[in-house]
Protein backbone atom coordinates (compact mmCIF):
# COMPACT_ATOMS: atom_id res chain seq x y z
CA UNK A 1 0.00 0.00 0.00
CA UNK A 2 1.52 3.41 -0.89
CA UNK A 3 2.35 5.35 2.05
CA UNK A 4 -0.17 8.72 2.72
CA UNK A 5 2.10 12.29 2.75
CA UNK A 6 0.55 14.97 4.16
CA UNK A 7 2.57 18.55 2.70
CA UNK A 8 2.41 21.83 4.11
CA UNK A 9 -0.45 22.93 1.94
CA UNK A 10 -2.05 20.04 2.43
CA UNK A 11 -1.73 20.25 6.54
CA UNK A 12 -3.02 23.62 6.21
CA UNK A 13 -6.27 22.88 3.97
CA UNK A 14 -6.25 20.44 6.86
CA UNK A 15 -6.80 22.84 9.45
CA UNK A 16 -9.08 25.31 8.21
CA UNK A 17 -11.81 22.77 7.23
CA UNK A 18 -12.08 21.10 11.56
CA UNK A 19 -11.49 25.35 12.10
CA UNK A 20 -14.14 25.82 10.15
CA UNK A 21 -16.49 22.44 11.34
CA UNK A 22 -15.48 23.40 15.28
CA UNK A 23 -16.97 27.15 14.72
CA UNK A 24 -19.83 25.93 12.98
CA UNK A 25 -20.90 22.73 15.59
CA UNK A 26 -19.32 25.13 18.67
CA UNK A 27 -22.05 27.97 17.84
CA UNK A 28 -25.14 25.25 17.25
CA UNK A 29 -24.13 24.01 20.73
CA UNK A 30 -24.03 27.33 22.49
CA UNK A 31 -27.13 28.15 21.01
CA UNK A 32 -29.03 24.93 21.88
CA UNK A 33 -27.18 24.74 25.38
CA UNK A 34 -28.48 28.29 26.46
CA UNK A 35 -32.13 27.77 25.35
CA UNK A 36 -32.59 24.07 27.54
CA UNK A 37 -29.80 25.20 30.36
CA UNK A 38 -29.86 28.90 30.25
CA UNK A 39 -28.42 28.65 34.39
CA UNK A 40 -25.88 26.61 33.40
CA UNK A 41 -22.20 28.28 33.66
CA UNK A 42 -19.69 25.86 34.18
CA UNK A 43 -16.63 26.79 32.25
CA UNK A 44 -14.94 23.27 32.84
CA UNK A 45 -17.66 20.67 31.46
CA UNK A 46 -18.02 23.42 28.62
CA UNK A 47 -14.38 23.42 27.52
CA UNK A 48 -13.73 19.84 27.88
CA UNK A 49 -16.72 19.34 25.56
CA UNK A 50 -15.06 21.66 23.32
CA UNK A 51 -12.11 19.48 23.66
CA UNK A 52 -13.76 16.10 22.69
CA UNK A 53 -15.49 17.70 19.74
CA UNK A 54 -12.09 19.23 18.42
CA UNK A 55 -10.27 16.01 18.29
CA UNK A 56 -13.55 14.18 17.27
CA UNK A 57 -13.59 15.85 14.15
CA UNK A 58 -9.43 16.15 13.57
CA UNK A 59 -10.07 12.34 13.95
CA UNK A 60 -12.79 12.32 11.39
CA UNK A 61 -11.02 14.15 9.00
CA UNK A 62 -8.12 12.39 8.98
CA UNK A 63 -9.66 9.13 8.07
CA UNK A 64 -11.45 10.79 5.07
CA UNK A 65 -8.43 12.01 3.64
CA UNK A 66 -6.68 8.55 4.08
CA UNK A 67 -9.36 6.71 2.42
CA UNK A 68 -9.49 9.44 -0.30
CA UNK A 69 -5.79 8.83 -0.99
CA UNK A 70 -6.92 5.10 -1.46
CA UNK A 71 -9.46 5.66 -3.66
CA UNK A 72 -6.68 7.26 -5.60
CA UNK A 73 -4.33 4.49 -5.39
CA UNK A 74 -6.68 1.80 -6.73
CA UNK A 75 -8.88 4.54 -9.22
CA UNK A 76 -7.19 2.46 -12.31
CA UNK A 77 -8.03 -1.00 -11.18
CA UNK A 78 -10.89 -0.77 -10.75
CA UNK A 79 -12.40 1.62 -14.03
CA UNK A 80 -13.89 -1.72 -15.26
CA UNK A 81 -15.88 -2.38 -13.17
CA UNK A 82 -19.18 -2.03 -14.50
CA UNK A 83 -18.49 -3.99 -17.04
CA UNK A 84 -17.88 -7.34 -15.26
CA UNK A 85 -18.39 -6.27 -11.76
CA UNK A 86 -14.99 -7.75 -10.33
CA UNK A 87 -11.60 -6.76 -9.44
CA UNK A 88 -8.56 -7.57 -10.78
CA UNK A 89 -7.73 -10.88 -9.22
CA UNK A 90 -11.07 -12.23 -9.83
CA UNK A 91 -10.37 -10.88 -13.87
CA UNK A 92 -6.96 -13.17 -13.55
CA UNK A 93 -8.40 -15.97 -12.02
CA UNK A 94 -11.62 -16.74 -14.19
CA UNK A 95 -10.08 -15.98 -17.68
CA UNK A 96 -6.69 -17.63 -16.59
CA UNK A 97 -8.55 -20.75 -16.08
CA UNK A 98 -10.66 -20.69 -19.11
CA UNK A 99 -7.54 -19.97 -21.31
CA UNK A 100 -5.83 -22.93 -20.03
CA UNK A 101 -8.46 -25.47 -20.31
CA UNK A 102 -8.96 -24.28 -23.89
CA UNK A 103 -5.55 -24.51 -24.87
CA UNK A 104 -4.54 -27.62 -22.77
CA UNK A 105 -6.90 -29.08 -20.94
CA UNK A 106 -5.05 -28.38 -18.08
CA UNK A 107 -6.78 -28.08 -14.41
CA UNK A 108 -7.87 -24.37 -12.89
CA UNK A 109 -5.80 -25.83 -9.98
CA UNK A 110 -2.69 -25.65 -12.38
CA UNK A 111 -2.85 -21.65 -12.47
CA UNK A 112 -0.55 -20.66 -9.67
CA UNK A 113 2.44 -23.41 -10.53
CA UNK A 114 2.31 -21.76 -13.72
CA UNK A 115 2.79 -18.36 -12.69
CA UNK A 116 5.27 -19.45 -10.38
CA UNK A 117 7.33 -21.04 -13.11
CA UNK A 118 6.87 -18.27 -15.08
CA UNK A 119 8.13 -15.66 -12.97
CA UNK A 120 10.90 -18.12 -12.57
CA UNK A 121 11.80 -17.78 -16.18
CA UNK A 122 11.13 -21.37 -16.61
CA UNK A 123 7.54 -21.36 -18.88
CA UNK A 124 9.09 -22.71 -21.82
CA UNK A 125 11.64 -25.12 -20.42
CA UNK A 126 10.19 -28.22 -20.18
CA UNK A 127 9.54 -27.81 -23.96
CA UNK A 128 12.62 -27.73 -25.35
CA UNK A 129 14.96 -28.68 -22.64
CA UNK A 130 16.66 -25.41 -22.40
CA UNK A 131 15.29 -23.95 -19.20
CA UNK A 132 18.81 -22.60 -18.08
CA UNK A 133 19.30 -20.23 -21.33
CA UNK A 134 15.68 -19.42 -20.81
CA UNK A 135 16.34 -18.06 -17.18
CA UNK A 136 19.32 -15.91 -18.75
CA UNK A 137 16.64 -14.51 -21.83
CA UNK A 138 13.94 -13.75 -18.79
CA UNK A 139 16.23 -12.00 -16.51
CA UNK A 140 17.25 -9.72 -19.58
CA UNK A 141 13.53 -9.08 -20.48
CA UNK A 142 12.91 -8.52 -16.67
CA UNK A 143 15.82 -6.01 -16.91
CA UNK A 144 14.53 -4.08 -19.71
CA UNK A 145 11.50 -2.76 -17.95
CA UNK A 146 12.23 -0.21 -15.34
CA UNK A 147 9.25 0.01 -13.41
CA UNK A 148 8.52 3.41 -11.53
CA UNK A 149 7.88 3.28 -7.87
CA UNK A 150 4.48 4.16 -5.71
CA UNK A 151 1.40 3.79 -7.51
CA UNK A 152 2.41 0.85 -9.99
CA UNK A 153 0.34 2.77 -12.44
CA UNK A 154 3.44 4.66 -14.35
CA UNK A 155 6.86 3.14 -15.51
CA UNK A 156 9.66 4.25 -17.24
CA UNK A 157 10.17 3.21 -21.30
CA UNK A 158 11.75 0.00 -21.87
CA UNK A 159 15.34 0.52 -21.35
CA UNK A 160 17.16 -1.98 -24.47
CA UNK A 161 19.91 -0.87 -26.59
CA UNK A 162 17.42 -2.44 -29.71
CA UNK A 163 15.90 1.13 -31.39
CA UNK A 164 12.59 -0.21 -32.28
CA UNK A 165 11.91 2.55 -35.20
CA UNK A 166 14.03 3.17 -38.33
CA UNK A 167 15.68 6.37 -39.18
CA UNK A 168 18.35 7.65 -41.80
CA UNK A 169 20.63 7.09 -38.86
CA UNK A 170 20.03 3.19 -38.17
CA UNK A 171 22.48 0.74 -39.16
CA UNK A 172 21.43 -2.38 -39.60
CA UNK A 173 23.57 -5.44 -38.52
CA UNK A 174 23.59 -8.27 -41.05
CA UNK A 175 22.95 -10.39 -38.49
CA UNK A 176 19.75 -9.33 -37.68
CA UNK A 177 19.16 -8.67 -41.55
CA UNK A 178 19.94 -12.76 -42.34
CA UNK A 179 17.06 -13.17 -39.59
CA UNK A 180 14.60 -10.94 -41.13
CA UNK A 181 15.34 -12.84 -44.22
CA UNK A 182 13.71 -15.71 -42.82
CA UNK A 183 10.65 -14.38 -42.58
CA UNK A 184 9.00 -14.72 -46.22
CA UNK A 185 11.72 -15.82 -47.77
CA UNK A 186 13.55 -12.70 -48.80
CA UNK A 187 15.74 -12.73 -52.18
CA UNK A 188 17.66 -9.18 -51.73
CA UNK A 189 21.01 -8.91 -50.40
CA UNK A 190 21.94 -6.40 -47.90
CA UNK A 191 23.19 -3.92 -50.21
CA UNK A 192 19.50 -3.95 -51.42
CA UNK A 193 18.10 -3.64 -47.99
CA UNK A 194 20.35 -0.39 -47.07
CA UNK A 195 19.69 0.96 -51.03
CA UNK A 196 15.90 0.80 -50.06
CA UNK A 197 15.84 2.13 -46.47
CA UNK A 198 18.14 5.04 -48.01
CA UNK A 199 15.52 5.77 -50.63
CA UNK A 200 12.67 5.64 -47.68
CA UNK A 201 13.98 8.32 -45.88
CA UNK A 202 14.39 10.87 -49.21
CA UNK A 203 10.38 10.42 -48.53
CA UNK A 204 9.43 10.38 -44.74
CA UNK A 205 10.96 12.16 -41.70
CA UNK A 206 14.36 10.83 -41.24
CA UNK A 207 13.63 10.79 -37.46
CA UNK A 208 9.97 9.75 -36.64
CA UNK A 209 7.55 11.37 -34.89
CA UNK A 210 6.32 8.63 -32.44
CA UNK A 211 3.43 11.04 -31.22
CA UNK A 212 4.20 10.51 -27.69
CA UNK A 213 1.53 12.69 -25.44
CA UNK A 214 3.91 15.91 -24.33
CA UNK A 215 2.22 17.34 -21.37
CA UNK A 216 1.21 14.30 -19.59
CA UNK A 217 2.94 13.37 -16.43
CA UNK A 218 1.69 9.53 -16.97
CA UNK A 219 0.81 9.11 -20.66
CA UNK A 220 -2.12 6.55 -21.31
CA UNK A 221 -2.48 4.09 -24.07
CA UNK A 222 -5.21 1.87 -25.22
CA UNK A 223 -3.89 -0.86 -27.62
CA UNK A 224 -6.31 -2.66 -29.56
CA UNK A 225 -6.77 -6.02 -30.45
CA UNK A 226 -9.31 -7.49 -33.00
CA UNK A 227 -10.05 -10.65 -30.98
CA UNK A 228 -14.21 -11.53 -31.18
CA UNK A 229 -13.95 -11.25 -27.55
CA UNK A 230 -14.72 -7.57 -28.17
CA UNK A 231 -18.00 -7.60 -29.82
CA UNK A 232 -20.72 -6.71 -26.95
CA UNK A 233 -17.90 -5.52 -24.59
CA UNK A 234 -18.58 -2.09 -24.59
CA UNK A 235 -15.30 -1.33 -24.13
CA UNK A 236 -15.85 1.75 -26.64
CA UNK A 237 -15.67 4.84 -24.31
CA UNK A 238 -13.30 3.62 -21.80
CA UNK A 239 -11.46 3.04 -25.20
CA UNK A 240 -11.71 6.80 -26.53
CA UNK A 241 -10.57 7.58 -22.97
CA UNK A 242 -6.82 7.03 -23.47
CA UNK A 243 -4.52 9.48 -24.46
CA UNK A 244 -3.30 7.05 -26.94
CA UNK A 245 -5.08 4.58 -29.11
CA UNK A 246 -3.72 2.18 -30.94
CA UNK A 247 -5.35 -0.01 -33.32
CA UNK A 248 -3.53 -2.61 -36.11
CA UNK A 249 -4.24 -4.13 -39.54
CA UNK A 250 -8.28 -3.90 -41.39
CA UNK A 251 -9.37 -2.84 -37.75
CA UNK A 252 -13.37 -1.52 -38.83
CA UNK A 253 -14.67 0.83 -36.73
CA UNK A 254 -17.92 2.17 -38.21
CA UNK A 255 -20.48 0.12 -36.82
CA UNK A 256 -18.38 -1.17 -34.08
CA UNK A 257 -18.06 2.11 -31.83
CA UNK A 258 -20.01 0.83 -28.85
CA UNK A 259 -17.17 -2.19 -28.32
CA UNK A 260 -14.24 -0.91 -30.00
CA UNK A 261 -14.05 3.11 -29.61
CA UNK A 262 -14.04 6.17 -32.21
CA UNK A 263 -10.63 7.57 -31.61
CA UNK A 264 -7.04 6.18 -33.40
CA UNK A 265 -3.90 7.80 -32.71
CA UNK A 266 -1.44 5.35 -34.23
CA UNK A 267 -2.26 2.17 -36.66
CA UNK A 268 -0.14 -0.58 -37.28
CA UNK A 269 -0.18 -2.60 -40.14
CA UNK A 270 1.92 -4.15 -43.43
CA UNK A 271 0.93 -3.67 -46.77
CA UNK A 272 -0.99 -6.64 -47.55
CA UNK A 273 -2.86 -5.68 -44.20
CA UNK A 274 -3.09 -1.93 -45.31
CA UNK A 275 -6.20 1.23 -44.90
CA UNK A 276 -6.70 4.41 -45.44
CA UNK A 277 -5.96 6.91 -42.40
CA UNK A 278 -7.02 10.15 -41.64
CA UNK A 279 -4.35 13.28 -41.23
CA UNK A 280 -3.95 12.67 -37.96
CA UNK A 281 -2.91 9.09 -37.58
CA UNK A 282 0.43 7.54 -37.32
CA UNK A 283 0.77 4.91 -40.01
CA UNK A 284 2.94 1.97 -38.49
CA UNK A 285 4.71 -0.12 -41.21
CA UNK A 286 6.22 -3.13 -39.75
CA UNK A 287 8.24 -4.55 -42.70
CA UNK A 288 8.37 -8.17 -43.07
CA UNK A 289 10.58 -8.21 -46.71
CA UNK A 290 11.99 -5.68 -48.69
CA UNK A 291 8.82 -5.76 -50.95
CA UNK A 292 7.43 -3.90 -47.78
CA UNK A 293 9.47 -1.00 -47.86
CA UNK A 294 8.99 -0.77 -51.80
CA UNK A 295 4.99 -0.78 -51.24
CA UNK A 296 5.36 2.05 -49.10
CA UNK A 297 7.79 4.21 -50.83
CA UNK A 298 5.56 3.74 -53.96
CA UNK A 299 2.14 3.77 -52.50
CA UNK A 300 2.86 8.08 -51.44
CA UNK A 301 4.53 8.22 -54.94
CA UNK A 302 3.83 6.42 -57.99
CA UNK A 303 1.64 3.74 -57.18
CA UNK A 304 2.66 0.18 -56.65
CA UNK A 305 1.75 -1.89 -59.01
CA UNK A 306 4.07 -5.62 -57.62
CA UNK A 307 2.37 -8.63 -56.28
CA UNK A 308 2.33 -10.28 -52.99
CA UNK A 309 0.61 -14.03 -51.51
CA UNK A 310 -2.87 -11.08 -50.89
CA UNK A 311 -4.02 -7.97 -52.72
CA UNK A 312 -2.25 -5.11 -51.91
CA UNK A 313 -3.50 -1.24 -52.26
CA UNK A 314 -1.49 0.74 -55.07
CA UNK A 315 -1.97 3.72 -53.44
CA UNK A 316 -2.39 4.62 -49.31
CA UNK A 317 -4.16 8.11 -48.18
CA UNK A 318 -2.42 8.71 -45.15
CA UNK A 319 0.12 11.55 -43.82
CA UNK A 320 3.57 11.09 -44.88
CA UNK A 321 5.01 13.42 -41.97
CA UNK A 322 3.62 10.71 -39.68
CA UNK A 323 4.83 7.66 -41.20
CA UNK A 324 6.94 5.48 -39.00
CA UNK A 325 8.85 2.08 -40.26
CA UNK A 326 9.51 -0.74 -37.40
CA UNK A 327 13.01 -2.01 -37.26
CA UNK A 328 13.60 -5.65 -38.00
CA UNK A 329 16.25 -5.73 -35.28
CA UNK A 330 13.62 -4.93 -32.65
CA UNK A 331 11.17 -7.46 -34.44
CA UNK A 332 14.49 -9.99 -33.93
CA UNK A 333 14.57 -8.86 -30.38
CA UNK A 334 11.28 -9.54 -29.86
CA UNK A 335 10.86 -12.60 -31.12
CA UNK A 336 14.83 -14.02 -29.13
CA UNK A 337 13.85 -12.56 -25.55
CA UNK A 338 10.45 -12.40 -25.17
CA UNK A 339 9.47 -15.51 -27.01
CA UNK A 340 12.10 -17.58 -26.96
CA UNK A 341 12.45 -18.07 -30.44
CA UNK A 342 8.57 -19.65 -30.49
CA UNK A 343 6.40 -19.48 -33.80
CA UNK A 344 8.23 -18.31 -37.18
CA UNK A 345 7.82 -14.69 -35.72
CA UNK A 346 6.36 -12.70 -33.74
CA UNK A 347 2.31 -11.46 -34.27
CA UNK A 348 1.31 -8.07 -34.91
CA UNK A 349 -0.86 -7.90 -32.37
CA UNK A 350 2.04 -9.01 -29.52
CA UNK A 351 4.72 -6.56 -31.09
CA UNK A 352 2.37 -3.86 -31.06
CA UNK A 353 2.14 -4.57 -27.30
CA UNK A 354 6.13 -4.02 -26.94
CA UNK A 355 6.16 -1.12 -29.00
CA UNK A 356 3.67 0.68 -26.69
CA UNK A 357 6.13 0.25 -24.21
CA UNK A 358 8.05 3.19 -25.65
CA UNK A 359 5.26 5.42 -26.29
CA UNK A 360 3.45 4.97 -22.87
CA UNK A 361 2.89 5.02 -19.72
CA UNK A 362 0.33 3.28 -18.56
CA UNK A 363 -0.84 0.39 -21.01
CA UNK A 364 -4.34 -0.80 -21.19
CA UNK A 365 -4.94 -4.39 -23.32
CA UNK A 366 -8.59 -4.52 -25.26
CA UNK A 367 -9.06 -7.62 -27.73
CA UNK A 368 -6.42 -10.28 -27.09
CA UNK A 369 -6.67 -13.83 -26.93
CA UNK A 370 -9.57 -15.69 -27.70
CA UNK A 371 -13.56 -15.17 -26.45
CA UNK A 372 -15.10 -16.57 -23.34
CA UNK A 373 -15.72 -19.61 -25.76
CA UNK A 374 -12.52 -20.59 -26.55
CA UNK A 375 -13.16 -19.11 -30.46
CA UNK A 376 -10.44 -17.61 -31.82
CA UNK A 377 -11.56 -14.83 -35.01
CA UNK A 378 -11.76 -11.27 -35.46
CA UNK A 379 -15.22 -8.71 -33.86
CA UNK A 380 -15.72 -7.88 -37.22
CA UNK A 381 -15.88 -11.15 -39.07
CA UNK A 382 -18.35 -13.95 -39.20
CA UNK A 383 -17.07 -17.13 -37.17
CA UNK A 384 -16.93 -19.87 -39.86
CA UNK A 385 -14.03 -21.98 -38.68
CA UNK A 386 -14.85 -22.99 -34.94
CA UNK A 387 -11.03 -24.67 -35.19
CA UNK A 388 -9.07 -21.66 -35.81
CA UNK A 389 -6.12 -20.77 -34.45
CA UNK A 390 -3.48 -18.39 -34.52
CA UNK A 391 -1.56 -20.00 -37.44
CA UNK A 392 2.54 -19.76 -37.18
CA UNK A 393 2.29 -17.05 -34.51
CA UNK A 394 2.99 -18.32 -31.29
CA UNK A 395 -0.33 -17.66 -29.96
CA UNK A 396 -0.01 -19.64 -26.70
CA UNK A 397 3.18 -17.81 -25.66
CA UNK A 398 2.22 -14.51 -26.60
CA UNK A 399 -0.84 -14.68 -24.54
CA UNK A 400 0.64 -16.43 -21.49
CA UNK A 401 3.16 -13.49 -21.55
CA UNK A 402 0.48 -11.12 -21.58
CA UNK A 403 -1.37 -12.85 -18.81
CA UNK A 404 1.88 -12.77 -16.87
CA UNK A 405 2.61 -8.89 -17.63
CA UNK A 406 -1.30 -7.85 -16.48
CA UNK A 407 -0.73 -10.18 -12.84
CA UNK A 408 2.46 -8.49 -12.25
CA UNK A 409 0.13 -5.25 -13.18
CA UNK A 410 2.86 -4.09 -15.70
CA UNK A 411 0.19 -3.67 -17.83
CA UNK A 412 -3.84 -3.76 -17.56
CA UNK A 413 -5.60 -6.62 -19.79
CA UNK A 414 -9.18 -6.50 -20.23
CA UNK A 415 -10.98 -9.86 -21.51
CA UNK A 416 -13.94 -8.94 -22.99
CA UNK A 417 -16.75 -10.93 -23.73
Amino acid sequence: MKAVFFTPSHTFRVYLYVYGMYLELRRMYSFTRLKLFSNDKNPTARWSFHLKLLTFLLFVTIIGVFLKSINCEWRWFQDQSQHDGQHDGQLDGQHDGQHDSQRDGQHDGQRDSQRDSQRDGQHDGPRDGQSGSQHDHADKSQQNLDFSVGTGLCRHHQNSSVTPFLSAKTKLSEDAFKWFKHIQKEQGNFSYFEETMNKLFEIFPPIPDLGKPKFNVCSTCAVVGNSLNLKGSKYGPLIDSKDVIIRMNFAPIKGFEEDVGTKTTHHVMYPESAVDLDNSTHLVLIPFKILDLEWLISAFTTGFHGKSYAPIKSRIQANKDLVIVINPAFMKDVHQNWLKNKGSYPSTGFMTVVLAFHICDEISLFGYGADRKGRWSHYFETLKNKNFKTGQHPGKQEYDILQKLNFEKVVKLYPGV
